[in-house]
């Protein structure tokens, strides 16, 4: 990605506006993943802000995932992404990102590199009643290099935590963002791409 496109993102809902003025920069492309443990929102989260019909992969639960997914916390859930989810968000007409949810269940893991190849980043979202689902997803992108940032979202009736309590919980590097999101509102969830592009640029080689 060129980083002029990365270094002008804007940092408040105002800023935006007057970035949407500006039509002199030339169109850049990313691609992003969305990960995070199983019935976590990554679906909801690319389906808030996509503007086309979101590709998605969702199954029926099947017996094969009996005694590994833990419904405890989302006992409404019957549906799961087998492959991945996919939707695009254009922010203004130079930026146009590419968003990729990976299965969440363990079985479906082997798809991760596929899908994280090219990618400037990821988005992990955690679910504070499972917060311990987010390791998988944390070892993943801190083995590969890949920037990240971790987006806590935050459900109904959930423990509410400030982002530094998930910070220590996780052990997350105070260098790597975290904040509090809601997947199924359109600004919150482009407030966390935004944070990871702006946290990717910054891991770029000088």
């Amino acid at each position: 990605m060129a980083e002029s496109a990365l270094a002008a993102i804007p940092e408040t809902e105002e800023h935006i506006q007057d970035w949407q003025k500006d039509t002199s920069r030339a169109p850049s492309s990313a691609k992003i993943v969305i990960a995070g443990g199983f019935g976590v929102g990554k679906t909801t989260f690319v389906g808030a802000v996509s503007e086309i019909t979101p590709l998605t992969t969702e199954a029926l639960m099947t017996r094969a995932s009996e005694d590994i997914d833990d419904l405890g916390s989302t006992p409404e859930k019957t549906t799961t992404t087998v492959a991945m989810d996919f939707g695009r968000i254009t922010l203004d007409q130079d930026l146009v990102l590419y968003l990729f949810g990976t299965p969440g269940q363990q079985r479906f893991w082997f798809m991760w590199d596929d899908i994280a190849r090219g990618a400037i980043g990821g988005v992990i979202l955690a679910d504070t009643r499972r917060l311990a689902d987010s390791f998988p997803a944390l070892d993943y992108f801190e083995t590969c290099g890949m920037p990240f940032v971790v987006a806590v979202n935050q459900f109904e009736g959930s423990p509410q935590y400030g982002e530094d309590d998930v910070r220590e919980a996780l052990s997350v590097p105070n260098h790597i963002p975290v904040l509090l999101c809601d997947a199924r509102k359109r600004y919150s969830v482009v407030e966390a791409l935004l944070a990871l592009c702006g946290h990717a640029l910054t891991a770029l080689p000088n």
